[in-house]
């Protein structure tokens, strides 16, 4: 039986949640080793002394007052058939018993129109490390993608661990600012600006290290909700430099806006021109990252598209979004919008400093004018 445990956690009620972690790991200190999801935490495995405590928020506080005790299980055990088996002990005490789980679940989509307005629905939540996230797909399109407006308002250090994200694909784009970053096999710290962007493949090793006042990023990822996992023994940067590694069928990129050779390509629709991040690339076509932006008089044809997924991020400029079956709306910077495939759509009023952010899966989206 032991041998086919591979993890105990004792389940604590956690509410208020913040206040509950931040009591066992500051002022007690246990260790943090998971938490999801990053937006809007809800449970976090912590562990020290011995113990490995699990806090779930919103816990039932009477449910949970003679304990839940619960046991993972290594993927080869036979001891339990059922992928979760409940056992009652005699003091009330619930056991909890587990199957491991490792396969990534992708929630089927569920596509749908998406607007959020950064003067309507700018509400932001406090995350993980303290950061400040506001919700740019709160219906999580079925739980296959999340896509957050992340500001953390003071500058100086990030209250950040190396961690790693138990993800299919996951980029962040820096709006405003600037960051300091650190990646497993990718050197030193480097610093991103406004206009650069990382691509960070699954289960690489990273931390946030520092900030300016006032740091934006975007940061699209896959499923919506996800693991993020503590790294305690690693430490960055690694020894090793290697910019080719390959991670689970992608590789790091690091999209720089100042690199002068990178050109400017013909967009779908006349009058726009795009800036590959070389995301597609390094993903084997799994997503795609580019910035569009108006290049003289846009063409205001109906285009659509047949991809999964594309999001768009005003960064720059404004313009006038029109979507079959839904009302027409003035676009302008902090604004967002995900069309479904096989919707008709256009732009019109195009202002000339218009930029925006283009994120899609696949990474070549059939976006033709219709």
């Amino acid at each position: 039986m032991q041998a086919s445990i591979r993890s105990a956690q004792f389940i604590l009620p956690a509410s208020p949640f913040d206040e509950t972690l931040a009591f066992f790991t500051n002022r007690l200190g246990f260790q943090l080793d998971s938490i999801f999801p990053a937006d809007d935490p809800a449970i976090a495995v912590i562990s020290g002394y011995g113990l490995n405590l699990r806090l779930e928020r919103n816990q039932n506080e009477m449910a949970q007052s003679a304990g839940t005790i619960r046991l993972v299980l290594n993927n080869d055990s036979e001891l339990f058939q059922n992928d979760t088996t409940e056992m009652l002990a005699p003091n009330g005490t619930k056991i909890e018993i587990v199957k491991e789980t490792t396969k990534l679940h992708i929630p089927s989509i569920e596509q749908s129109f998406v607007l959020r307005k950064m003067a309507t629905d700018a509400t932001w939540i406090v995350g993980r490390a303290g950061m400040n996230y506001r919700d740019l797909i709160p219906g999580r399109l079925g739980g296959r993608f999340i896509a957050s407006h992340i500001r953390i308002p003071t500058g100086g250090p990030v209250a950040d661990h190396v961690h790693y994200h138990e993800i299919r694909f996951q980029m962040i784009y820096v709006v405003r600012g600037w960051v300091r970053l650190i990646y497993e096999d990718q050197g030193p710290s480097f610093v991103l600006q406004a206009g650069d962007c990382v691509l960070q493949p699954p289960l690489i090793r990273h931390r946030v290290l520092e900030s300016s006042a006032g740091l934006e990023v975007i940061e699209v990822a896959c499923p919506a909700t996800h693991n993020t996992l503590i790294d305690h023994q690693m430490q960055l940067p690694t020894a090793e430099y290697r910019p080719d590694r390959d991670y689970g069928g992608q590789r790091f990129v690091k999209y720089l806006a100042a690199n002068e050779t990178l050109q400017w390509y013909p967009w779908v629709s006349a009058g726009f021109e795009f800036r590959d991040s070389g995301i597609s690339l390094a993903t084997a076509n799994l997503a795609g990252v580019c910035i569009v932006r108006n290049n003289g008089n846009p063409s205001t044809q109906l285009l659509r598209h047949d991809a999964e997924f594309v999001f768009r991020f005003i960064l720059n400029g404004e313009l006038t979004l029109h979507v079959t079956g839904h009302a027409s709306e003035k676009m302008t910077s902090g604004d967002s919008f995900v069309v479904p495939e096989k919707i008709l759509y256009k732009f019109t009023e195009c202002s000339k400093d218009l930029q925006f952010l283009e994120v899609s899966l696949p990474g070549t989206i059939n976006c033709v004018h219709a």
